[in-house]
C-alpha cells in the first residue's frame, strides 16, 4: 500500500472519526431539536448545497471552456456533499456544529439520488465518450458517513451525557487537537499527491478556486439575506464551499475509472483547505455566541 493509499484509507477516516467524536462531545439532543423548531437555516443550507452549487460548477466549466474530462470532474465535485471537514471547519470557528452535521449527513444521503443523475447529464453535455449510467455504491457510502461522522458523534454525546464533567474539561483541548490533527492531514495530502496537485493547479486552479470562493460567498449572503444568526451563518459558509473530496476521487477513479477527472478535486482540496484554515483562524479568536 502506498503512502497515499494509506493515508486517504487509513489514516485520514481515522483521524476524522477521532475529530467528530470531539465534536459529540460539545453536543446534546436539544441542539438538534432546535434546528426542527427553526428549520430556516437548514433549508437554506440544503438549497446552497444541492442546487446553487452545481449549477455554479456548470456555469463555470462553460464560462471556462473546460475539456470535456476536467469539466466533468468539477461538476463531480459540486455534486458532492459536504464532507467532515465542514463540520471541522465550523467547530473550531464556532459555528453553529450540529446544524453543520445535519446539513452534512442530509446532503450525503440526498446525494445518492442527485449525484447519478447531474452527472449522467454532464458526461451527454459535454460529450465525453464516458458511459451515462452511474451507480454510487450505496452501501459503502452509508457505511462511509455512519463510521465517520455518525458513530462517533453519538458516542460523543453520550459521553456528554454520562461524564459531562470529563466533556466540558476536554472541549478546549480537543478543539485543539482538532486544529492540529487539520494541519498535519493538510501538509501528508499535499506531500503523498505533489505530483498530481501540480498537475491540478496548472490545469484547473483558476476555475477551482473560484468555485470555491463564490459557493463561500453565496453561503454567506444568502445566510445573512434571511437573517441568521452568526452560528448558522458560519455554518451555511463552511458546508457551502467545503466538499467531500473523498467521495469525488471515488466517483472518478473507481465508478468511472478516469484518474483525470479527479484533477479538479486536488486542485479545490489546496483552495479548499486554505479558505477553511483562514477561517478557523479569523473566527477561533472570536468569543462564543448564541446560536439561533
Amino acid at each position: 500500500m502506498s503512502i497515499a493509499e494509506l493515508l486517504s484509507n487509513i489514516f485520514l477516516p481515522l483521524s476524522l472519526a477521532i475529530i467528530m467524536l470531539g465534536m459529540g462531545m460539545t453536543l446534546t439532543p436539544i441542539d438538534f431539536t432546535r434546528l426542527v423548531k427553526y428549520p430556516k437555516a437548514v433549508l437554506i443550507g440544503l438549497i446552497n448545497q444541492l442546487v446553487l452549487l452545481p449549477l455554479i460548477g456548470f456555469s463555470l466549466a462553460i464560462a471556462f471552456n473546460l475539456s470535456p474530462i476536467m469539466a466533468v470532474g468539477l461538476i463531480i465535485l459540486a455534486t458532492c456533499p459536504g464532507g467532515p471537514t465542514s463540520n471541522l471547519i465550523t467547530q473550531v470557528c464556532k459555528g453553529n456544529i450540529a446544524l453543520s452535521v445535519t446539513l452534512t449527513a442530509i446532503t450525503s444521503f440526498v446525494s445518492i439520488v442527485t449525484i447519478p443523475f447531474i452527472l449522467a447529464f454532464a458526461l451527454n453535455y459535454f460529450g465525453t465518450d464516458e458511459a451515462t449510467t452511474i451507480k454510487l455504491p450505496i452501501f459503502d457510502t452509508i457505511i462511509q458517513i455512519m463510521g465517520i461522522t455518525v458513530i462517533p458523534i453519538s458516542i460523543g454525546m453520550l459521553i456528554r451525557k454520562y461524564k459531562i464533567e470529563f466533556a466540558l474539561r476536554m472541549k478546549k483541548p480537543m478543539r485543539i487537537a482538532s486544529t492540529v490533527i487539520f494541519i498535519l492531514v493538510f501538509i501528508a495530502v499535499i506531500l503523498a499527491n505533489f505530483d498530481i496537485l501540480t498537475t491540478a493547479m496548472r490545469e484547473v486552479g483558476l476555475v477551482t478556486l473560484l468555485l470555491n470562493i463564490i459557493t463561500m460567498g453565496l453561503g454567506y449572503l444568502t445566510a445573512r439575506l434571511f437573517k441568521l444568526k452568526l452560528k448558522n451563518i458560519i455554518s451555511i459558509t463552511v458546508e457551502s464551499g467545503i466538499q467531500n473530496g473523498t467521495l469525488a476521487f471515488v466517483i472518478a477513479t473507481s465508478l468511472l475509472h478516469n484518474v483525470e477527472m479527479g484533477i479538479p478535486t486536488g486542485a479545490y482540496a489546496i483552495w479548499m483547505f486554505i479558505t477553511g484554515g483562514i477561517l478557523m483562524w479569523q473566527l477561533g479568536k472570536r468569543p462564543e455566541v448564541d446560536s439561533e
